[in-house]
């Protein structure tokens, strides 16, 4: 384990690859190993399906001459004079890129916290083993559950190494766990399929495999015999958690930098001005200590900051790393993203703040609705926020769920939505996207 997490090796053949690229002729560079270890076993119905386990380090070396830009990637194991000097000659070909360049030099990070995000707890193959038995068996313990699309349990850990040409030397690692389950209700075109599951940094704070599999099997026999609704023009839906987040991940879609500068963001002028209803904040923090999605520093060694991306309902902030910063005329905000050779933005620890209600009164302040446990489709455009995707949830009448609804298509448009969202103040903030309950008025509804 020590070796796997000891990051010193990795590190100065980064260092020596960079010198390489300089001495053929690169005027800056960067290198970086992004790391990964998994194992992970799926069973179904009682019986071992499948064992995998994977360890990759991945080098990439990026290369700056004049404003060209070229970047190579390489296994382990590869010829460090040979790697840089096909990068630089890539680079002489390479047409101009006035954007590309290394972060600028006072914004590195110098020093960075620990934000305990490794957990080196050995988990053997054979506890993954139990852990996915456990859930399924306890899924299929549910009185009505029929039959099991599987179970999985899985232990990895990811990182990054970086290093640059003006002086930047970096390495962090995480670890990631997790257990999952899917079963099915009813018979023949009658089947309902469901799934729970959970995923945590450290292994001792993930969900009972038992639990996992029962929270599965009570959902999947609570969407059994699921009905049609008529079609309606101002409908209120209310969002699950589970959808919810996926919601706000298109608002992390639409702010950005990449897209913006694109023009493939609906709300690409609206910069200063207010995006969603008053009171309601997004905010992103890369440096939350055991956060599912923090890290000390970003792709280009640039620490970020807890930063409110939209504040009482106007947008602050879009996403940004340097070269994306730099073509929108601004700095980078330290969410730059490694992606392959590629650096672009992204979000870090994302939330929907929440509001004061509690989900079961703003279940019973609905009246009528339909409340949302499953999205299907990808009916979003970003560049028009117009949204219609397929639903199957429950229906509500009189302020409480009844019965279950499937076959339904709910639509509007992204701006009208950001404006009617109310949030509830049940979020769960151990994914990287935590989102509550929140409700949507004024949709339309696709049913019979």
């Amino acid at each position: 384990m020590s070796s796997e997490i000891d990051s010193s090796t990795l590190l100065s053949r980064a260092s020596q690859l960079i010198d390489l690229a300089r001495k053929a002729g690169a005027d800056a560079a960067d290198a970086v190993v992004v790391r990964s270890r998994s194992q992970s076993v799926s069973v179904r119905l009682g019986k071992v399906e499948g064992t995998e386990s994977s360890e990759n380090d991945d080098f990439s070396l990026r290369v700056f001459i004049g404003k060209r830009v070229a970047s190579v990637s390489a296994n382990p194991g590869f010829d460090l004079q040979a790697l840089a000097e096909r990068a630089v000659a890539m680079a002489k070909v390479s047409p101009e890129d006035p954007f590309a360049c290394l972060a600028d030099e006072a914004s590195l990070s110098r020093s960075y916290p620990d934000l305990q995000l490794l957990d080196t707890t050995e988990v053997s193959s054979e506890m993954l083993r139990e852990a996915a038995l456990a859930a399924e068996a306890a899924a299929l313990a549910v009185k009505g559950v029929t039959n099991s699309s599987g179970a999985g349990a899985s232990a990895g850990m990811g990182g990054l190494v970086l290093a640059t040409s003006h002086g930047f030397e970096g390495s962090y690692m995480a670890s990631r766990f997790g257990h999952s389950v899917s079963v099915i209700s009813g018979e023949g075109t009658g089947m309902e399929r469901d799934y729970d599951y959970d995923s945590r940094l450290y292994y001792a704070e993930l969900d009972d495999p038992a639990e996992i599999g029962r929270r599965a099997g009570e959902r999947v026999i609570k969407r059994a015999n699921p009905r049609q609704v008529p079609t309606g023009k101002d409908v209120t839906v209310i969002f699950d958690p589970r959808v919810a987040r996926g919601f706000v991940g298109h608002i992390a879609g639409a702010i950005n930098g990449a897209s913006v500068a694109r023009k493939s963001s609906f709300l690409r002028d609206k910069m200063g001005q207010q995006v969603l209803k008053s009171g309601l904040s997004i905010t992103d923090d890369p440096l939350i200590v055991r956060g599912p999605s923090s890290r000390p520093f970003d792709g280009e060694g640039v620490s970020g900051e807890r930063l409110v991306m939209i504040e009482d309902g106007v947008l602050k902030h879009w996403f940004l790393s340097t070269s994306t910063a730099r073509e929108l005329g601004l700095e980078t905000n330290g969410r730059g993203v490694r992606g392959g050779t590629a650096v672009s933005p992204s979000s870090t620890n994302l939330a929907l703040e929440p509001g004061d209600i509690s989900p079961e009164d703003l279940i019973r302040s609905v009246g009528n609705g339909f409340y949302v446990t499953e999205l299907i489709g990808h009916g979003v455009n970003m560049i028009t926020g117009e949204y219609s995707r397929g639903a199957t949830g429950f229906w509500i009448e009189n302020g409480e769920l009844t019965f279950p609804v499937s076959e339904v298509t709910i639509a509007s448009n992204l701006k009208e939505m950001f404006m009617r969202l109310t949030p509830a103040n049940d979020i769960d903030r151990k994914f990287g996207v935590a989102a509550p309950t929140f409700a949507i008025e004024g949709m339309t509804l696709a049913g019979r």
